[in-house]
């Protein structure tokens, strides 16, 4: 009978990255007693008689934790070892003459780069596929080869949903960006997750195995237990939502929160004074060299694309990944995102590197970023009337980058893929004055940041950052579009400037009552 294989952590052995001092056959014990899964041995400059050998013992060790081996490439190997299997690439055996050798009762594996080459192993029988390169490697040279994570998840969408092959990702995985891989890579239309991730160096170049290999197994649970747990409210209705973001609102100066923002430097002051105002404190740190020190410290992390610069843009690369890996929120603004090409290619990349908490934009950004052309835009802001469908769109997205979408204009729309709000506050002051949606993305990183550390979360091991940030997400809108309205009635209000310093006062003055009488929330 074929092996049942779990591929959960799925080990590629490579000796010549083994630490000086460390034996390939004790190092390969250690990580199966810390969690491996599954080993696939890789030899590519070893000669026949030396790969049996390394084979054999590898296999002793496999046998000894009911460990399934396959291998690299070699059928003639795996035949002579009557090991589970084989792992081929695209330039070895093909796929049917390996079966034909091997017969059904051995797994067999195939590496596939593109859509293309996953749809023939599929329809060929292959039991798995390895997809990668994720991230760069240092086993091969993939430069040029590399798909991030929407290119993996492209992969996982053109798969057959019925079909049984099982997907393992590969190229670059460590403990450090395990979970954004795992958020990353899945397609929420057809149910498919990963099956399992192949790590070569973070447990092979380890002193200590076992430990790299335990840490690996066990983010990989937290994250499969995760995705069973959703932070929906008891009651889901418009009175529980406001009563929710007041509760958000209200709790921001006794937490008082540390908000990093990489700002735009045309809104920055603006953004620094308003979370101020809403008793929290800026912090506007958009080098590289703040970013491993300040991030432990901060409550959340706005990244604003306004005026992104190549070297804001590695701090953005750098401060993303930590807030990623620390747990804190990321706030994503890609403004203007649709503009330029330099602007797409930036917010492509910086998507593919971390994984945004929330992501906030006005109809044309978050067209953009979702593929869509209904919306133009124009410098930083949108054309026309918007979406036809805007709740369509901004459930899409949600669903594909696994966060929270905020599409701000007329009528906001707020959606976490399942749940979708519409808020129908503001005044139509805030489009006379520069940077209110840059505010707004304060407003939300700051709620995000109060809902973070006030939330229990007994399976936050699994998750990129803890909180319900859907509601937290609307906290901050109603926040600064209730100001707006109360700010608009001032009578000191006379034109877009003194309605500005106006806005930033009320925000310092919101109270449970005004929330809970002009909020205008309608469930979609």
């Amino acid at each position: 009978m074929k092996t049942e294989i779990d591929y959960s952590v799925y080990l590629v052995t490579a000796r010549g990255l083994l630490p000086e001092g460390k034996d390939y056959l004790e190092s390969l014990e250690e990580s199966l007693q810390g969690g491996v899964t599954v080993v696939q041995l890789r030899e590519k400059t070893t000669d026949t008689g030396e790969f049996i050998q390394v084979a054999q013992s590898t296999k002793d060790i496999c046998d000894k934790y009911n460990v399934p081996l396959l291998i690299n490439d070699r059928i003639d190997v795996a035949l002579a070892i009557d090991c589970a299997g084989v792992h081929v690439g695209q330039s070895d055996a093909p796929l049917s003459i390996a079966r034909k050798l091997l017969g059904d009762e051995k797994v067999i594996g195939v590496s596939a780069g593109n859509i293309e080459q996953a749809i023939n192993a599929q329809n060929g029988g292959a039991d798995y596929i390895g997809i990668g390169a994720v991230y760069g490697t240092q086993t091969k040279d993939v430069t040029n080869k590399i798909m991030g994570t929407p290119g993996a998840r492209s992969i996982l969408a053109a798969l057959d949903p019925q079909s049984p092959i099982k997907t393992v990702v590969i190229g670059g995985i460590k403990s450090e960006n395990l979970l954004r891989v795992l958020n990353g890579v899945h397609e929420k239309d057809t149910k498919r997750y990963l099956d399992g991730v192949a790590v070569v160096s973070e447990i092979v170049s380890s002193k200590n195995p076992r430990e790299a290999a335990s840490n690996l197994s066990h983010l990989i649970k937290s994250f499969r237990e995760s995705e069973k747990i959703k932070y929906h409210s008891a009651s889901y209705d418009v009175d529980s939502i406001v009563q929710e973001a007041w509760r958000i609102i209200n709790a921001i100066p006794e937490q008082h929160p540390l908000i990093q923002q990489m700002a735009n430097i045309v809104t920055a002051n603006d953004q620094a004074n308003a979370t101020l105002a809403l008793g929290a404190s800026p912090v506007m740190a958009a080098v590289v060299g703040d970013q491993k020190d300040l991030n432990p410290h901060i409550g959340a992390l706005l990244i604003n694309m306004g005026t992104v610069s190549e070297e804001q843009k590695q701090a953005m690369l750098v401060g993303g990944r930590y807030s990623n890996l620390n747990k804190k929120p990321l706030i994503f603004d890609p403004v203007a995102l649709g503009a330029t090409s330099f602007r797409k290619q930036t917010g492509q990349e910086l998507l593919n590197h971390w994984a945004p908490t929330v992501i906030k934009g006005n109809a044309a950004e978050i067209g953009a970023l979702s593929g869509l052309t209904e919306v133009a835009t124009k410098g930083v802001d949108s054309v026309g009337p918007g979406f036809k469908n805007p709740v369509t769109v901004v459930k899409s997205l949600a669903n594909r980058e696994r966060c929270i979408v905020v599409m701000t204009g007329k009528d906001d729309y707020i959606s976490d893929g399942e749940r979708t709000v519409k808020i129908s506050n503001g005044h139509s002051l805030l489009g006379q004055i520069t940077g209110s949606g840059c505010v707004t993305g304060t407003a939300i990183a700051t709620c995000c940041a109060v809902s973070s550390m006030t939330t229990e979360d007994m399976n936050e091991d699994g998750k990129l950052s803890r909180g319900d940030h859907f509601m937290a997400a609307i906290a901050g809108v109603l926040a600064l579009e209730i100001a707006a309205e109360i700010a608009s009635k001032r009578d000191d209000v006379r034109g877009p400037n003194t309605f500005r310093s106006a806005w930033i006062d009320e925000m310092s003055k919101l109270n449970e009552i005004n929330l809970k009488k002009l909020s205008c929330v309608t469930l979609t």
